[in-house]
């Protein structure tokens, strides 16, 4: 049975404002399920319902096999971890991890047992008789996150935990939560804007935009076989390249701005215009490559090459991404070729996947 299931879920708002629309989603017990998205996209939103933070307005949140609309918070079993770590500054470490399990009367031996055990998996232990203002961003953090984990909830719910931090603490963070997740093997929602931590951490992403679960899959999923032009262009970075394009004749070749190229897939398409999409990664530079590129700016990063460029006659720019570094001048011409098993057609009008 699945850990945690939204049905139908929507919110409105007093002022006539719809910020989700009919999500639905099963999550298995022990997944980590990232929710992530552009701002304002209502993941927040959708975490903190979950939660019990904000009301639904229509639609179902079972958690456990229990429906938990009516219910307040620290009736639904679960704990949160917010980006602002949320902790009490007249308290020690120590106290704010204990505090919640003093608010539910679990006996004093017990809070002892489990702020310790919880200490040491995060190798705090040496924090705990300090005050929140004696510690750095990621000791707060992981402060925040013992205090969740005493509880030994059923299901963690984590809101942007790691924006607060700079970005080596960030890769440290996340390995940590990641670990510690699977060591705890307990069902997780996760919500950031960050794609690269997303995709990382998950084992299953919920894409959202403008409200909508526009895509569920795993990481994999999502790189290979992206549902829509927004899905494909938020998934992988630097972001995919799209070109309005359309089919030849025969539908066997595209038109990429005058360059005809060959196709491997089938497409299904009644327009004969589409977007055509291919990743930066997947540019092969080559003397016999019939596309050329002029070089507008190349940021060189030691172990690869972000080249910044525009077809030629044209102001369509295309992003190359090379596993070396690259050196050639600003007005360079490039020659490239894309293999086409690596493309993605689009629907010009809707977005959506033709493949």
């Amino acid at each position: 049975m699945s850990h945690v299931i939204l049905k139908g879920i929507e919110k409105t708002y007093p002022n006539g404002y719809k910020a989700i629309h009919g999500v639905d989603l099963e999550v298995e017990e022990g997944e980590f399920i990232v929710l992530v998205g552009p701002s304002g996209c209502g993941k927040s939103t959708l975490l903190r319902m979950v939660a019990g933070l904000e009301t639904i307005t229509s639609g179902e949140v079972h958690i456990a096999g229990r429906k938990v609309n009516e219910l307040e918070p620290s009736q639904r079993d679960i704990a949160m971890v917010f980006q602002n770590y949320a902790l009490y500054p007249h308290m020690t470490v120590y106290k704010n991890m204990a505090y919640g399990l003093k608010n539910l009367g679990t006996p004093k031996q017990e809070i002892e047992q489990r702020v310790n055990d919880a200490a040491k998996l995060l190798e705090i232990e040496d924090l705990l008789d300090r005050r929140p203002k004696q510690l750095s961003g990621g000791q707060r953090q992981r402060v925040a996150m013992g205090r969740a984990i005493v509880r030994k909830p059923t299901v963690f719910l984590f809101d942007e935990p790691l924006s607060n931090l700079d970005a080596k603490l960030r890769v440290q963070m996340r390995l940590m939560i990641k670990n510690l997740q699977t060591d705890l093997d307990t069902t997780t929602l996760y919500v950031t804007h960050d794609q690269v931590e997303a995709m990382t951490m998950a084992d299953r992403l919920v894409v959202m935009n403008d409200g909508n679960a526009e895509q569920i899959g795993t990481p994999a999923e999502l790189y290979e076989k992206p549902a829509t032009q927004f899905v494909a262009g938020f998934i992988g970075s630097p972001a995919m390249n799209f070109v309005e394009s359309h089919f030849a004749a025969d539908g066997n070749e595209v038109s990429l701005k005058g360059i005809n190229l060959a196709i491997t897939k089938k497409i299904q398409h009644s327009e004969e215009e589409f977007v055509l999409g291919f990743r930066p990664e997947h540019i092969e530079l080559s003397e016999q490559g019939t596309i050329k590129l002029v070089v507008d700016v190349i940021e060189n990063l030691g172990v690869e090459s972000i080249i910044h460029t525009h077809l030629e006659g044209t102001s369509t720019s295309i992003v190359v991404r090379q596993t070396e570094p690259l050196h050639a001048q600003k007005g360079q011409i490039l020659n490239a070729s894309i293999p086409p098993q690596n493309f993605h057609f689009f629907d010009k009008k809707t977005g959506k996947s033709l493949a």
